[in-house]
Parts: structure tokens; sequence; C-alpha cells
């Protein structure tokens, strides 16, 4: 049983720091391959057009970006 008890505290406490190092580093999930763009492709799915969500934030990114553009100091 103590073997058991070790184990499950060793996973648990790797899995809190990966926990931890994700929230704070506030990066999405990625493979170490390159996932879906080595494929050749630009979204997961197969439809011809994005979801409305998608659209909105594709919409608020490139809004941003205009932004920072626009207030370039350099």
């Amino acid at each position: 049983m103590a073997y058991f008890a070790a184990t499950f505290v060793i996973f648990a406490l790797v899995i809190a720091g990966m926990s931890i190092g994700y929230i704070v580093q506030k990066k999405s999930i990625t493979g170490s391959c390159g996932g879906i763009s080595n494929l050749g492709m630009d979204k997961a799915c197969d439809c011809p057009d994005p979801c409305d969500k998608r659209k909105a934030k594709m919409a608020k990114e490139e809004a941003k970006q205009q932004m920072l553009n626009e207030n370039r100091i350099i």
C-alpha cells in the first residue's frame, strides 16, 4: 500500500506542476511535431467557412494586430 500511496503522490505532484506551468505561461497545449499545420491544414475541421465563434476570434485578433501596427513607435 505504501508503494501505491507514493506513486499516487508523485503523479499528483507531476500533474500539479504541469498545470501550474500551463496556467502561468498562458500558452495553448501543442504537440512537439507541429500537429495539424504539418499536414497542410489551416484548421481542425474540414468545413469551408469558420463558425461564428471562430470568426469573432479572428476579427478580434486582426483588430488587435491592426491597432498594434498603427500605434507602433519604431
